[in-house]
Formats: structure tokens, sequence, C-alpha cells
């Protein structure tokens, strides 16, 4: 019970550094949705821009960040690892911006960005860039307080310039000449890229002193041997992306111009609803990453993997049926116009789609465990394709319906895919029952008292007080352990 004591000591920091940043983060979403700051078309656009961002960021990272971790714990020399992946980063990124810079006309009338728009996000996307190996030293070498607090800062300064450019400099501008000077008029999503420019160069000057401890020594074989591992994982980030964020690009292309922006406006609004899963997610899994590669030695290593996914299960169900029974009470505080509402529909669908994507990636320890990645990107590659495909035979006739339904597919089949295999390659001794319990109650409950019964909060919290009951009463054992360490 030791190694789960210091597991949920880091999942918390970890948790810390992800969930608080993202629920501060949530200011900005009643502020993208005000009438008075953005429109739903103009939401829409924003949306838009930022799904290519999470692409963008993938293949700038293009597995090195997980490679990192499993040549760190795996190689003698800490040292050649991290200067290795460093130089690795720092070259290529400088490269593929360059390369951006050079062709932006074109790429902007390929994806359909403005260049005024498309200048600042390559900027972003460098700053981004260079503060990916850091984080994952901090990660590495134990050190999740520097991690959260850099973390959090970045988020809040975001969400501080987000607030102060978006509404307050208008005001500003009218008794102050100083601010006069720097207002434009309609350059609200403009000012939404710079406040994310800024906040992301405080980062890397925060992080400034990491690369004075590097060597700077460039090991090719290990670069080599690091880059074999590392391509299946930029695979599968890509088809990760797709899957993550393609639906709204697909929106945009397979919709009427004239309400595409609209629709994925109120779809990306509705889906920040979601956010509560994908919060404890990323959360649980920044902090059993290390944990898998730094115990794949240990005695019996299987045992504790199962137990760790029996409880993401019992969670992540518990979080899942939450937010449907009181989905109608949360969403006036984040979402503060009607005229998104209309999206709600999909909720269920996506906070059920990401519980699959975090027992996924608690399911794909085997892979990473035996070197076996390219099975990743089998598996990536499968879900990219089940989204795309559904969302081009669903978009056109179910709108953005057709989006969540596709999401969940993808991620449901990707499950189910990682526990085939896992069982062939690595067999884990996971209590299989009693996650097909939690799983498959809570997901019957959601899907009930959401489409029959919803807004009778009667039967909601009768549901949910029953749920979590029954998690008590089969883990009771399992949490006075815990409590007593």
């Amino acid at each position: 019970m030791g190694g789960f004591k210091s597991l949920f000591k880091q999942t918390f920091i970890y948790g810390l550094a992800t969930v608080l940043p993202r629920m501060l983060s949530f200011i900005l979403v009643p502020l993208y949705t005000n009438p008075e700051v953005l429109s739903v078309d103009e939401y829409g656009r924003v949306s838009f821009i930022f799904a290519y961002f999470v692409l963008f960021n993938v293949v700038l990272a293009y597995g090195m960040e997980t490679a990192f971790f499993r040549f760190f714990n795996k190689e003698a020399n800490q040292k050649n690892v991290t200067s290795t992946a460093t130089i690795s980063i720092l070259i290529s990124s400088f490269v593929l911006i360059a390369i951006a810079f050079l062709f932006r006309d074109s790429i902007s009338t390929f994806i359909n960005i403005d260049l005024k728009y498309l200048n600042l996000i390559f900027v972003i996307l460098l700053l981004d860039a260079l503060v990916i190996i850091p984080f994952a030293w901090l990660r590495a070498t134990a050190r999740p307080m520097r991690y959260a607090v850099i973390k959090i800062l970045n988020v809040a300064v975001n969400i501080g310039f987000n607030i102060f450019l978006l509404l307050y400099l208008t005001d500003l501008a009218e008794a102050n000449t100083v601010f006069d000077r720097i207002y434009k008029p309609d350059f609200e999503i403009s000012y939404i890229f710079i406040s994310n420019l800024i906040a992301s160069a405080l980062t890397l000057v925060l992080l400034l002193p990491f690369y004075t401890k590097v060597h700077f020594k460039f090991d090719t074989t290990l670069w080599r041997k690091m880059m074999r591992y590392a391509m299946p994982v930029l695979i599968a980030g890509i088809a990760y992306s797709v899957n993550e964020t393609f639906d709204r690009i697909l929106l945009e292309k397979l919709l009427p111009s004239a309400i595409a922006d609209q629709q994925i406006g109120m779809y990306s609004a509705c889906y920040k609803l979601a956010l509560f899963m994908t919060l404890f997610a990323t959360a649980f899994r920044l902090g059993i990453e290390p944990y898998f590669f730094s115990h794949s030695k240990s005695e019996n290593p299987q045992k504790n993997y199962a137990t760790i996914l029996e409880y993401f299960v019992a969670f992540g169900a518990i979080i899942l049926l939450f937010v449907v029974v009181f989905a109608d009470v949360i969403k006036p505080y984040i979402i503060k116009s009607e005229a998104y509402y209309e999206a709600m529909w999909i909720v269920p669908f996506i906070l059920l789609a990401n519980f699959c994507l975090g027992i996924y990636h608690n399911l794909s320890v085997w892979y990473k465990i035996t070197d076996r990645t390219k099975f990743g990107a089998y598996i990536s590659i499968l879900g990219a394709i089940i989204t795309l495909v559904l969302n081009y035979v669903l978009i056109p006739v179910i709108g953005f319906k057709g989006s969540a339904i596709a999401t969940l597919s993808a991620y449901a089949i990707m499950m189910l895919m990682s526990f085939y295999f896992g069982r062939k390659y690595y067999p884990i001794p996971y209590n299989f029952k009693k996650i097909a319990l939690y799983f498959g109650l809570s997901t019957l409950s959601s899907m009930l008292y959401f489409y029959i019964f919803r807004g009778n909060y009667y039967i909601g919290i009768t549901m949910l007080i029953v749920f979590l009951g029954m998690v008590i009463m089969l883990e009771k054992n399992q949490l006075k352990q815990i409590l007593k360490r």
C-alpha cells in the first residue's frame, strides 16, 4: 500500500496542476459565451482554431515526451537521455515553425484560418514546444509541486489577460489615452490568442533554469532508439487529436457555411460540461504514467495495475452519474447564453466517451511497459478512422449529434481493443465483474435519467445515492487500508 500512497499523493498534486487550472479556465467559458463579448459564431470560430492547436502540438511533440519517460527510467545515464531529448525538441521546433512561417499563406488558405490569427498561433506553438521536456523532467524527477505551481500560474495569467482585454480594456481606452493605444475594435479573437501567448512566454521564462542544467550532449544512437519508440506514439497522438478535436473541423467542412460556426459554438460550449470527467482522467493519467514505468520491474506489478483501474472506474462512474444528474443545474454557471443550450443533448455521450478514454489510458500500460507502442498507434488509428467515417456519415444528417455519437463510438472501441490485446501480451488480473458493474450501471442510470427522467431530481438523486452506497460498500476494505496509511 506504500506505493499506492505515493501514487495518490502524486495524483493529487498533478491533479491540482491540471484540475485547478482547468476549473479556473471555466471562467473563460462564461466569458466567451457572454453575448456582449463573443457571438455564438465567434465562439465557434475560436473553438475551430483551437482544434488545430491540438493537432499541431502533437506534431511538435512527436512522442518525445513519452519516449523521454521510458528511457529516463530505462537507461543508466539519465543526463544523457535528458540532453538528447532536449536537443531533439529544440532543433525540430525551430525548424518546423520556420517552415510554417515560410508557407503561412498557403497554410492559411488550406485550413481556413485568417493569417492574423495564424501568426500568433505559430509563436504560441513554439513557446509550448520548448517546455515539453522541462515539464516532463519535473514529472520524471518527482517534483510535482514546482510542476503544479507553474501550470497553475500559466492558466491564471491566461485567464487574467483574457478578462482584462475582453472586459475592461474598452472602458479603459475611453478614459485613458495609454490604453487607447492598445485597444483595437473588433479584435476580440486576437486578444484571446495574445493572452495565450503571454502565458506561454511566462511559462518558458520560469522553466529556463532547466536549460542551464542540461549538458547538451547529443547521443545519436540513443536518439534513434528514442525515435523508434516515439514514432508510434506520434501516430497515436495524431490519431488521438483526430478523435479529440477533428469533429469541430469536420463540422466546419460538412455543414453549410452559414450555420457551421454557430453549430460549432453550441457544440463546443456544451462539450465543456464533460470537462469534469476529462479533468479527472487527465489528472489520474499524469499521476499513474510515471508510476507505471517506475514500478514495471517491481514484484507482481500487474496486481497493482489491476487495482488502479478498479479505483479509476469506481470514481469515474460516480463523476459520470453526478454530472449527468446535475447538468442542468451546472450549465447556467458555465454557459451564459441560452443560445447554446440546444446542444445539451450531447452531454451524456461526451461524458461517457471521456470515461472510456480514461479507461483506455489505464489499459494502455501493457503496450508501454512491453515496448509495443505500435499497438497504441494501431488502436488510435482505428479510433480515428471510426471518428472520420461516422462524422462524415452522421454530420450531414443530424449535425453535432453525429459528432457526439462518433466520439463515443471511437473511444469505446479503442477501450475494448486495448483490453483484448492486453490480455494476450501482458495479462493483468483485472476484476472484470466489478469493473463491468460500475461501468454498466452508471452508464445505464445516466442514459435513463437524462433522456427519460431529466429534471426529476427525486429519481436522479436517488440513483446517485444508491450507486454511491454500492461503491462504498464494495470498496470499504480497500478504502480503510488507504486511509490508515
